[in-house]
């Protein structure tokens, strides 16, 4: 048996201060006999066992502090990190609102959902348009990312068009000393029909794509300042979930996943990624088995304690 916490023990010295006290008091017995001392000292033998009883409390108490245990096998943990990225579309047909309550906020809290599960991963952030915007680099800070992606909002994006090569460049970058990279769009398919250009440059840089699509095949208006979005001749654009964004993902050894209500949907994707990325060892953790023993003395202390106040004894 050891102890956990030895410097316990100094508390003791308390304990010494108290027949130190207790020794100040005067010797009675120089100025009385003992017969005479019998009847005038009322309840000395009481004193003296509640001095005892407390002591003994307190004893046993100093060392429920110590924390007595047992020492086992030390049990080692080896642990594992994912790199990846995030990236948002911040095109204007993610402010459709065919998902409540529009697209891009709705991508927000699927992104808020994914951290939720996270453990040791690192994660970057992204958002794309024409052209690419660093929210942050690759960190398992959860908390700054959240707020980071929280205070994106597409009312100070004024470039237009969705091109998903913005991220994946994004991603070669944040990513460079990773020989696998994943990444994990929140898109409702960009406007392309075609993403040959993407494959070639996720295959060149060894980039998984993870698609999250939102939207619905039925599609939306945009709603913008107000106002409905028109094209050039007038007619209202309705903006629909693109599919063929799917091939991006099974080019390049990714997956793709459409929407869902449902909570634990991302958590699957998330699942998808780990198996599907390089996994790193960023070292073990040593936990300690040790058989703590603290609530004996402590019984035993309380046991005492509660006699010496209660006059049990007595009865």
């Amino acid at each position: 048996m050891s102890f956990y916490n030895p410097y316990g023990f100094l508390v003791l010295l308390l304990f010494v201060g108290l027949f130190f006290i207790k020794g100040r008091h005067k010797n009675y017995e120089e100025f009385f006999s003992k017969k005479m001392l019998k009847k005038i000292i009322i309840g000395q033998n009481q004193n003296r066992l509640n001095f005892i009883l407390l002591g003994a409390s307190f004893f046993f108490l100093v060392i429920a502090l110590a924390r007595p245990i047992i020492p086992n096998k030390p049990i080692v943990v080896s642990q594992s990190s994912v790199s990846m990225v995030v990236a948002f579309d911040i095109s204007k047909s993610m402010m459709a609102n065919d998902l409540y309550p529009n697209r891009f906020l709705f991508a927000k809290n699927k992104f808020y959902q994914l951290l939720t599960n996270m453990k040791n991963e690192k994660i970057g952030a992204v958002a794309f348009s024409s052209k690419g915007f660093l929210i942050a680099p690759v960190t398992s800070d959860y908390t700054t990312l959240k707020y980071l992606v929280d205070n994106l909002s597409l009312a100070s994006i004024s470039v237009t068009g969705s091109l998903p090569l913005e991220a994946l460049k994004a991603t070669a970058q944040l990513l460079n000393d990773t020989k696998d990279k994943s990444l994990l769009i929140f898109t409702d398919g960009c406007d392309q029909d075609s993403f040959s250009d993407e494959i070639e440059f996720a295959k060149q840089n060894k980039i998984k794509i993870f698609i999250y699509a939102i939207g619905t095949k039925k599609g939306s208006p945009i709603e913008e300042k107000g106002d409905l979005l028109k094209d050039s001749d007038g007619n209202i654009v309705i903006t629909k979930l693109n599919e063929n964004i799917k091939q991006l993902a099974f080019e390049t050894g990714g997956a793709y996943l459409e929407y869902s209500p449902q909570n634990d949907d991302i958590n699957q994707l998330l699942e998808s990624i780990k198996d599907k990325s390089e996994v790193r060892k960023i070292g073990d953790v040593v936990i300690e088995d040790n058989e703590e023993l603290f609530y004996i003395p402590l019984t035993l202390g309380l046991l005492f304690f509660m006699v010496a106040i209660s006059g049990f004894r007595r009865r």
